[in-house]
């Protein structure tokens, strides 16, 4: 996979697209070609190798044996480069001891379908084309896309999709042709990430294992492929959610990779907050000040929802952090109205009661829903005293009763010293499954000076759950499971129900490392290395649960996005507050 949005490519490591499930070029996520298929001499390449050499690009080798009676050693090596911006280069080099005179083909055709219709199985059938330029242009209700070719073919078959060459290569000569794939009305693509001035600042990690290094490095490398700017406001950029499913805003994982680059920088914090602060609900809608996000959902074990709750919660959270961070005291108070709008819809969400539920009105109660509420509270009401705004001390008021009530109802008492319950069920149950979501009752915040803000649980209480944490039921050896082993539906390959989920790995590890579980953390940490050599240093967002093993690799999960990410401290350096 090759990424620069808004540019995608999607490749098996056979090099040929064949047009079979996702393959092909992708602009704005709709697919501008899905066959690019080459035969040398009328047959097609043997693969040697496929890499991927950075975010935006994959070089793919494979052979071809052409002369007759030449033995079984190929005589000619077929090298592409594939590059997320639409180009491809194809380099022909000879290996054969005699002149060559080679045929070349290339079959293109494409669908123009969606993402989204490709990935549910509802993309049509390969569309007519026709001659254009030098290449083959196609067209439909939507739009058009065209290929052009450098040098240009010297034949064009419109009905077959065809582009013909022929080349001459003498012994040890190279030649070589360049496809540009276009969707019509739009120039290459820009890929945001790649202008000349990054919004993270460079960085570099030492420690005492190899892959800490070469893990943070591609990591701050990939992420400016996931770079995309709203589109009437181009200054602001926000950090799209993986390729190759969602390409584009999604609230909550935009702000929550805000918050973990924050020691790179706040330019990206301040255009996602400007951006979301646009989308904010406001007036006489059904709940004002709230962030609207897209529902997700995982079937019964009740997950962490991105109903627009989470992403309303972290905005007044990042916004308070990234003042610590160093953005400018106008930036922030230009921003401090949204941020008292999610404040006073978390306020008028909570009613009466003590707790928030998740999906407004009627959700249950989930524990990770709570911790962002409360973070919420406690680095709002911080934000609004340090700009004399008023409000602070409810909300203050309001987080120590939520600490008082969870600490007592919330936790489940068993043979094993107990666990904080998932959630509370709309009946009023207690639902007492152990699983990664209540990493994020370790996840406080940022209070000024860079201390830890309070969390839900009490020492005893942390202390137990950083046991359970680092036991063999969630440690699965590469990461944490979404859910323990001994629980009713755990599924090494579950969303939420067993797989190995980075983000909230990496949040475990931050939060067991400054609660002092060091040994916890490290355990965790050293899995997510050991994962991430087994994927070239790019984590996916998630991989299969299963237990590690000597000679194993975790594996993939099939419905997973390539996201980039490390597990970022968020302590402030000295000097910031």
């Amino acid at each position: 996979m090759c990424l620069a949005l808004p540019g995608l490519a999607i490749s098996t490591d056979q090099g040929q697209l064949n047009g079979h499930g996702l393959e092909g070029f992708y602009r704005g996520g709709r697919r501008v070609l899905s066959r690019c298929q080459i035969r040398i001499a009328g047959r097609e390449p043997l693969p040697v190798q496929a890499r991927t050499t950075a975010a935006d690009r994959a070089r793919f080798v494979a052979t071809a044996r052409v002369s007759q009676g030449g033995g079984p050693d190929p005589d000619v090596v077929v090298e592409r480069t594939r590059h997320a911006d639409g180009t491809e280069r194809i380099t022909l080099h000879s290996a054969a001891v005699r002149p060559l005179r080679l045929p070349v083909e290339v079959a293109l055709g494409t669908d123009l379908a969606d993402l989204g219709a490709i990935a549910s199985g509802r993309a049509g059938p390969e569309l007519p084309a026709s001659v254009h330029d030098s290449g083959l242009r196609w067209s439909c209700a939507a739009g058009g896309a065209s290929v052009t070719a450098a040098p240009p073919p010297s034949d064009a078959l419109a009905s077959a999709g065809l582009l013909r060459w022929e080349f001459d290569l003498p012994p040890g000569g190279t030649a070589g042709l360049e496809l540009r794939v276009r969707l019509d009305g739009t120039g290459p693509v820009r890929a945001v990430g790649r202008a000349a001035t990054s919004p993270l600042a460079s960085a570099r990690a030492t420690g005492d294992h190899p892959t800490i290094r070469p893990l943070l490095d591609t990591s701050i490398d990939d992420l400016p492929s996931l770079l995309v700017r709203d589109p009437a406001h181009p200054t602001d950029i926000h950090l799209a959610a993986g390729a190759p499913w969602r390409c584009g805003l999604a609230p909550a994982d935009a702000l929550a990779a805000a918050r973990m680059t924050l020691p790179l920088g706040t330019r990206l914090a301040a255009g996602t907050l400007r951006t979301l602060a646009r989308a904010q609900l406001r007036g006489q809608t059904a709940q004002p000040g709230m962030i609207p996000g897209p529902r997700r959902d995982a079937g019964a074990h009740l997950p962490a929802g991105c109903t627009g709750t989470e992403a309303t919660l972290l905005f007044p959270t990042l916004l308070a952090e990234a003042s610590r961070w160093g953005l400018s005291p106008q930036e922030t108070e230009e921003l401090l109205p949204a941020a008292e709008r999610c404040l006073d819809w978390l306020r008028v969400a909570v009613g009466e009661g003590t707790y928030l539920c998740d999906p407004q009105p009627g959700g249950p109660v989930r524990c990770e829903t709570q911790a962002h509420a409360h973070r919420a509270a406690v680095l709002g009401a911080d934000l609004l005293d340090a700009f004399d705004r008023p409000g602070g001390a409810a909300l203050r008021q309001w987080a120590g009763e939520l600490r008082s009530a969870f600490r007592e109802e919330f936790w489940v008492e068993d043979r094993g010293g107990g666990r904080p319950a998932a959630a509370r069920a709309p009946d009023g149950r207690f639902v007492p499954q152990l699983g990664a979501a209540a990493v994020h009752l370790l996840d406080t915040g940022l209070l000024g000076g860079g201390e830890q803000a309070p969390g839900l649980l009490d020492r005893a209480q942390t202390e137990q759950l950083a046991r359970l944490l680092g036991s063999p039921v969630m440690d699965s050896g590469w990461g944490l499971r979404g859910l323990g082993t001994k629980e009713t539906g755990y599924n090494p390959f579950g969303h939420r129900t067993g797989a190995v989920r980075v983000h909230e790995t990496a949040i475990a590890v931050a939060g067991l490392a400054a609660a002092g579980y060091e040994e916890e953390a490290g355990s965790l940490l050293r899995g997510l290395l050991a994962a991430a050599e087994t994927f070239g240093h790019r984590l996916p967002e998630m991989y299969a649960g299963e237990q590690r093993a000597d000679g194993s690799a975790p594996l993939p999960h099939p419905a997973a996005s390539a996201d980039s990410g490390s597990p970022w401290s968020r302590r402030p350096p000295g000097g910031c507050n």
